[in-house]
């Protein structure tokens, strides 16, 4: 389908971040610069054309990134390529007031939801495709950590780019039209809280965690403005090269003038879908990294589940499960990837939704293998 391959084209996110193996050339000015070039290769076994062909091999992305700092002033960002589209990933510049205090201004990442990832896997997990999870919007951050406690607190006045515009990183509201029905919804004027501590004890260390997020809903037809939140309760536990990932979420979009109250517009990745206006999301991951004489290995199992909480009695939840591993060696970084969907979105055959009513009852497969060069 032509959803998902440019899904896989411009796809990278969890790697750069988890993989940890940018090598940065240092410039005289202090910014440092890098980048990454990656290609895909993706077996859909709810496809005949990709079964007749043994799956796709395809170039997905090349990414230039800057970081550094003067001073007390500093710039992190990045911007992607690829065969189709470019587009801004994060870009904001902070000042550092003193070794507690943080402040960031600019397209920087959301503060919601579990710190880094709630996935482990190439694919994210359910949270990503609601826009919960590694979502970057414009606005300014202050971030504190001392002592193992850690706050950040932002407030966003808009999505990184216009709600028309579908070619973007990470999940927001759209404006446009979705299987015949029209949305007119854009992000606005968002605040978010998340709180998390960290505790440190033999053979690793535990982070428990809240999040809060509360925004407008602005319809641009009609003038009228609606609203949205949601919260979250998340952990992140490591023990011995072993990692729990754990999180419970509650949402909901009441967006103004709705021309049906239980599903609402999104996009991501040059495409657009929708969405159970009002759910849960529940998260469990799990995974254990091997070290090597030449890298490692992180094997990992990801389980989301979403369920709809809207007036439709008929609306399905959407599960989706990621079992893979991923390899670290040298400036390389592969993550390999069966991805099992039911009613989910990029991953199923005839459910491009999330939590929406099902088309059938099974269970879809594919297999995904993602490779990387960093730079």
């Amino acid at each position: 389908m032509m959803r998902t391959n440019k899904f896989l084209l411009s796809m990278v996110a969890s790697a750069i971040a988890l993989s940890g193996i940018s090598t940065l050339a240092q410039a005289e000015d202090g910014i440092n610069v890098g980048g990454a070039v990656r290609v895909n290769y993706a077996y859909k076994d709810y496809s005949e054309s990709s079964k007749d062909k043994a799956g796709d091999l395809t170039f997905d992305m090349a990414a230039i990134k800057f970081n550094g700092k003067t001073g007390d002033w500093g710039l992190s960002a990045e911007y992607r390529f690829t065969s189709s589209t470019d587009y801004i990933k994060y870009g904001y510049g902070y000042y550092e007031l003193n070794t507690d205090w943080q402040f960031q201004f600019g397209i920087n990442k959301v503060p919601f939801g579990n710190p880094g990832f709630i996935s482990n896997s190439f694919w994210f997990g359910i949270p990503y495709y609601l826009g919960f999870e590694d979502d970057h919007d414009i606005g300014v951050k202050a971030v504190y950590e001392k002592n193992g406690w850690h706050t950040d607190m932002a407030f966003y006045k808009n999505a990184e780019y216009g709600a028309s515009e579908n070619k973007r990183y990470a999940t927001d509201l759209y404006t446009g039209t979705i299987n015949g029905t029209e949305y007119n919804n854009e992000e606005t004027n968002q605040l978010n809280l998340r709180q998390t501590y960290k505790i440190e004890h033999e053979g690793g260390s535990t982070t428990f965690g809240g999040s809060v997020e509360a925004g407008q809903i602005y319809n641009s037809k009609t003038g009228n403005t609606g609203d949205r939140y949601a919260v979250a309760a998340h952990l992140d536990s490591s023990f011995n090269g072993w990692n729990l990932q754990l999180q419970a979420m509650q949402y909901e979009y009441d967006a103004a003038d709705s021309a049906d109250a239980n599903k609402i517009g999104v996009s991501v990745v040059s495409w657009q879908y929708e969405i159970a206006s009002k759910g849960q999301a529940y998260s469990a991951n799990i995974a254990k990294t091997v070290t090597t004489d030449w890298g490692s290995l992180k094997f990992y199992n990801d389980f989301g589940l979403m369920t709809p909480d809207v007036a439709d009695s008929s609306y399905d939840d959407s599960l989706q499960n990621v079992t893979g591993v991923a390899i670290s060696a040298g400036a390389t970084y592969t993550m390999i990837d069966f991805i099992m969907g039911k009613n989910m979105t990029f991953s199923t055959a005839n459910n491009d939704h999330v939590g929406l009513p099902e088309m059938g009852d099974d269970w879809d497969k594919r297999v995904n293998i993602n490779f990387g060069y960093y730079f």
